[in-house]
């Protein structure tokens, strides 16, 4: 597996954190899909995430379509029920 210059690492670290969590374990899942085996441990490192996070996203891929594709739980708030 070939691993990404420190540059695009660094780009990544800064995108990721952008996104909401639950577009974070989609693109992370899209990253390690990317860099085949070994891809998920590499992405995980280098993000910060759980494997099960990027797990998750890929399952996210063969589900249905979101029902709620607008909402975003903010950051360490647990969802109202």
């Amino acid at each position: 597996m070939v691993e990404y210059s420190a540059d695009v690492e660094r780009h990544m670290k800064w995108f990721y954190q952008s996104l909401s969590e639950k577009d974070r374990r989609r693109y992370a899942a899209i990253e390690a899909e990317k860099l085949g085996d070994g891809g998920v441990e590499y992405v995980s490192r280098l993000l910060g995430c759980d494997p099960q996070t990027i797990r998750q996203g890929r399952e996210d891929f063969e589900a249905p379509a979101d029902p709620v594709p607008d909402r975003v739980r903010k950051k360490g708030v647990a969802p109202q029920g």
